[in-house]
This record gives C-alpha cells, sequence and structure tokens, in this order.
C-alpha cells in the first residue's frame, strides 16, 4: 500500500492526544489499583534504596505537579458528588465517592514518597481525611442497599455534612502541603551558595507561581519576594537575575507580593538593576516586565506604592532607552508596557517622557517592523500616546514624527490570526488612535495632517460598518468623538447624511444609531 502523508495539523492533533492520554493514564490505572489494593504498600523493607532511586528520577516540580494534578482531579470530583447528590442519584454518588477515596489516597502516598519529612501536623490531616473518606464511602455504600425514601432523605443531611467536612480536610491538607513546599524552596534559595541548586529551586518556585493567585500569596507569606530580591542584591547570581525577576514578577500580581516588594525597598533594587548598564539586556526587559506587573492599571492596589515616586524618573529614563535599544519585539514589548502604565500611574511621568523625547523614540521604533512586530506593541505605543496628548506640547511632536499617519494606520488594525486576545488588542489600537486623534485634534495643524491624511472618510467607516471595528462599543465611540473633533475643523469633509447622523445628534443618539445599524445600510 502506498504511505500516506498526514497534514502537519492532524498530526499535531494526535501527538497531543496521544500525550494527554499518556498523562492521564497513570493517575487512572493508580486509581484502579487503589480500589483493589486499599493503599496497601507492595514492596517489603529491603526494596527501600530502590524505590528511593526511583523516585529520585524525578524533580521536585515535577512531583508538585503530579500533586496539584491530582489534587484538581479530587476537588473536581467532590463538586460533582455534590451535583449528583443534589439530584439523588445515589449510585452515580457512591461510584463517585469510592473513585475520590482512591485518589486521596494515592495522592498521600506519592506524596509521602518523595517527601520524607512531613509534618506531625501533617501526618494528623493525612489520617483525618483517609478516615473521613473511609466514612464517606460506608455511608454511600449504605444509601444504595436502601431504597426507603424516608430513610434516604434522613441519611442524605448526614452524607452532605460529611461531604463537606471531606472538602475542608482535604483543602487544609493542600494548603499545609503547599505552605510546606513553598518553605524547602524559600530555604533552599536563602542557604544554597550553588548557582545551580538555586537555579533549580527558582524554577521550582516560578513553576508555583504559575498555577494561580493562591499559590502566589502562599509564596509571598513565606517571604518568597524578599529570598528573590536578596539574589538580585548578589553578584555571584547576576546569570540568575532573569529567571529571578520573572517570579517575582508572578508574586507581584497578588496584594501580598506587592506589601512584600515595598517592605524590601524592591522599587529601588529594580531601578539599581534598570540603570546599571552592566547588566544584560533580558535582564533589564525581565526588571521592566516587573514594573509593568506593579503599576498595573487593572490591580486595585497600587496606591501604596509610595516609593516608586521618588524613583519615578530614574525608572522612565531607563526604559525610555531600553525601547529605543531593543533588540527584538519582546524586549521593546516589555518595555513599553511598563512606560504605557506608568503614564496611567502618574500624570508628571508624561511630562517626563516629553522632555526625553520619547514620541520621537516611540514613533520610530513603529517603523520598524522587526521591533513593533504585533498588534500588543501597538497597543502599548499608542496608550503612551494617547496619555501624553493631554500636554499641548505633545501636538509638535506628533506632527514632526509623521504621528498622525501613524495614527492613520493605527485605525486599520486588524487581527490576522482570529486569536481572540488578538482581536482584543486590535481593537485597543483602533479605540486609542482614534481618542489620540480627537485629544491632538484641538490643535489646527494636526486637525489639518489628520484631514489630508482622509482620516474622516475612513473614521465614518469604522462608525457605519460595525465589523471594521469588529462591533466594538468602545471603538464606536471613539470614532464618533474623533469625528466630531475634524467636523469643527473641516465641516466641508462631511456628506450631509454623515453629518445628520454622525455629527449633529446627541453623541448618544448617533451611537445608537450605528449599533443599530445593519451591514446592507453602509
Amino acid at each position: 500500500l502506498p504511505s500516506l502523508s498526514l497534514p502537519s495539523s492532524m498530526h499535531l492533533i494526535q501527538v497531543d492526544s496521544v500525550q494527554r492520554w499518556m498523562e492521564d493514564l497513570k493517575l487512572m490505572t493508580d486509581c484502579e489499583c487503589m480500589c483493589i489494593l486499599q493503599s496497601k504498600p507492595i514492596s517489603i523493607e529491603k526494596d527501600e534504596q530502590n524505590e528511593l532511586i526511583l523516585s529520585s528520577q524525578y524533580s521536585t516540580c515535577d512531583n508538585l505537579q503530579l500533586l496539584l494534578k491530582r489534587a484538581w482531579i479530587i476537588s473536581t470530583e467532590l463538586t460533582r458528588i455534590a451535583q449528583k447528590l443534589e439530584k439523588n442519584k445515589w449510585q452515580r454518588v457512591h461510584s463517585m465517592t469510592v473513585r475520590v477515596n482512591c485518589h486521596v489516597r494515592s495522592m498521600i502516598n506519592e506524596y509521602n514518597t518523595f517527601n520524607r519529612n512531613s509534618s506531625e501536623e501533617m501526618h494528623q490531616f493525612e489520617k483525618l481525611l483517609i478516615d473521613k473518606c473511609s466514612e464517606f464511602t460506608a455511608f454511600t455504600e449504605r444509601c444504595i442497599q436502601t431504597e426507603d425514601e424516608q430513610i434516604l432523605k434522613s441519611m442524605k443531611s448526614c452524607v452532605n455534612e460529611t461531604l463537606t467536612t471531606v472538602a475542608q480536610y482535604f483543602g487544609q491538607l493542600i494548603e499545609l502541603v503547599l505552605t510546606h513546599e513553598a518553605q524547602n524552596l524559600m530555604r533552599q534559595i536563602e542557604l544554597s551558595d550553588s548557582v545551580y541548586l538555586t537555579e533549580s529551586a527558582i524554577s521550582s518556585l516560578f513553576s508555583l507561581t504559575q498555577e494561580g493567585a493562591h499559590l502566589c500569596r502562599i509564596i509571598a507569606k513565606e517571604g518568597g519576594v524578599v529570598a528573590l530580591f536578596k539574589i538580585c542584591r548578589q553578584d555571584c547570581f547576576r546569570c540568575l537575575y532573569p529567571q529571578t525577576l520573572r517570579t517575582l514578577a508572578s508574586i507581584c500580581c497578588v496584594e501580598e507580593g506587592m506589601h512584600q516588594l515595598e517592605k524590601v525597598d524592591g522599587i529601588l533594587c529594580l531601578a539599581d538593576i534598570l540603570t546599571d548598564n552592566t547588566h544584560s539586556e533580558a535582564t533589564h526587559a525581565e526588571a521592566a516586565a516587573v514594573i509593568a506587573q506593579i503599576t498595573s492599571p487593572h490591580l486595585t492596589f497600587t496606591q501604596h506604592l509610595s516609593s516608586f515616586l521618588e524613583n519615578m524618573e530614574e525608572i522612565v529614563t531607563a526604559l525610555v532607552k531600553l525601547c529605543q535599544e531593543a533588540s527584538s519585539g519582546e524586549v521593546f514589548l516589555l518595555a513599553s508596557a511598563a512606560l504605557a502604565n506608568i503614564t496611567f500611574f502618574d500624570t508628571m511621568a508624561c511630562e517626563i517622557l516629553l522632555q526625553l523625547n520619547a514620541m520621537k523614540i516611540l514613533l520610530a521604533a513603529c517603523s520598524d517592523k522587526h521591533i513593533v512586530d504585533t498588534p500588543y506593541s501597538r497597543d502599548q505605543v499608542v496608550t503612551i500616546l494617547a496619555n501624553m496628548s493631554v500636554l499641548d506640547q505633545c501636538a509638535s511632536e506628533i506632527i514632526q514624527g509623521n504621528g498622525v499617519q501613524l495614527l492613520m494606520e493605527m485605525l486599520f488594525e486588524r487581527s490576522s490570526s482570529g486569536n481572540s486576545a488578538e482581536v482584543a488588542a486590535c481593537e485597543r489600537v483602533q479605540q486609542k488612535s482614534a481618542v489620540t486623534l480627537a485629544r491632538l485634534s484641538r490643535d489646527p495643524e494636526v486637525a489639518d495632517a489628520a484631514i489630508k491624511l482622509s482620516c474622516i472618510p475612513r473614521l465614518i467607516k469604522l462608525c457605519r460598518s460595525p465589523p471594521e471595528r469588529n462591533n466594538s462599543d468602545s471603538v464606536l465611540v471613539a470614532c464618533l468623538a474623533a469625528l466630531r473633533r475634524l467636523a469643527v475643523m473641516s465641516p466641508d469633509g462631511l456628506e450631509d447624511s454623515d453629518f445628520q447622523q454622525l455629527v449633529k445628534p446627541r453623541l448618544v443618539d448617533s451611537f445608537l444609531l450605528c449599533t443599530n445599524m445593519e451591514e446592507s445600510f453602509v
């Protein structure tokens, strides 16, 4: 038979499916084994050394990932049991309870295999959880052996109560385990003089931060931020700075991480790193990523960053330099994202940027497709331009740097991949470019340049054709505002129907007209 060549996409799907199946298989087979063996060990004492060798093949990070995956399965199963219990599906409740019992025992056995120094408190919780799971299984087994509705009704409250207790013990045990592991990693980072061991601990810590905000809170409470900044203040660990800073950026997504950063003068340390020209570009880029994280306008707990204002001019200057000298799109994205967030954080930043000729540097970068190569980068640039455009001196800088042409091009921003995140970035680029045009067009010279570049027809198209703006209401409002500003400067540039529908009415009326407009009307 002739050999068949599969499309590459199908090959990837097959690989991914098989890989996923292989990952899940161990957990499934362990569960089946546990149903029979009930957690009885099959090795004898003389095999302990072999067991130790086998377990040492896996890193702490791998073991924690297995633990977290098992914990996720148990958590999901407990939620499903509650749903089935609500519908009185006793047979399903019992089979799922047996499965949870097995998973809990497997999880505890697996953890104790690679962790030989568990605390007494942890062993107590393990015993409590195993006993309660056994009690839970016995309860549900009695429930499937009776058909008397009254008895089942009376037992349901007991089953519910036991389920709640199992979930509570399980949550407390996982919290203890994760805290214990975080403490171990902190100890390793603080006490080790070895670059290799410290790198391994930081790598494991970073993996934990990717599991969500709750783990970031645990790490912050256990001194993660303090330990990592200690690394960033030691020259012998310079090669680990990028990895360390990346981990810090992840931890600082939670309030506890931010408070710790403030306590250890983290802002000053970041400023020192950014202004030290002997550091690598990768280190500067990761420091910029931490700045971007802690100044994010989406966070509600940045008000306590008082030390940031003291170091802001140094930081902004270093970030502008990083944008100017960026060797890749990723470096530029991190530096410009930090600058964009800082312009929201404090208005004084815009004045500093103007003094540093940042407008000229950013506009020049946009002409280099290797540096500003994605909608995400353009989103950061246009955010900075929009926030700077409130300053009167900004208009002349825009004219000199051919910025109106760039803003016009950004009104045509479209996603090439259809990826939802990229589509959202394109919408933000369109919206902010229209906002910037509206603000800058109070200057007659900017308005005249925009009109000559045919901005008015493009704004009308965005207003009247929902697909052009990906049906975005925020883009529509911004375009209507920009169109009205330009119409004041050049009323002859609009047809009467456009003026009557898009300019003359109240903004809200024009908005409602455009949102209800069918494509066939365009």
